[in-house]
């Protein structure tokens, strides 16, 4: 594993998830007590809407239709990115996990070999 691919499957998807929860908590805070599946699925949403296929384009209806549909698009778009979030954090543990396992070996080995 080179530094560059535990850069990109480790530190990256962490750090992006550290930000979007600082960030997204006073939003998701109501009288002291903070509503972690709304933190959740907010969190989401920028890994999951660009993910999203299939988007419901509203034809026919007034503002409040208009506004409705693209509230549910987040909604959908929250749902994909917060499995996809969990997916990457996994990866990321994952990734420590071989990169710490990875190094003491190698650390083993250059000691042993002197």
């Amino acid at each position: 594993m080179t530094v560059k691919d535990f850069i990109k499957k480790t530190v990256v998807p962490v750090m992006v998830a550290i930000v979007l929860f600082t960030l997204l908590h006073p939003f998701c805070v109501d009288n002291g007590i903070c509503d972690y599946r709304k933190l959740w699925m907010l969190a989401g949403i920028p890994f999951g809407v660009h993910r999203m296929y299939f988007w419901l384009i509203p034809k026919g209806f007034d503002i409040g239709g208009t506004v409705g549909m693209l509230v549910f698009n987040l909604l959908i778009g929250g749902l994909i990115g917060s499995v996809i979030l969990a997916w990457r954090l996994l990866v990321a543990a994952f990734y420590l996990v071989k990169g710490t396992v990875l190094g003491i070996a190698w650390l083993t080995r250059k000691v042993a070999g002197k």
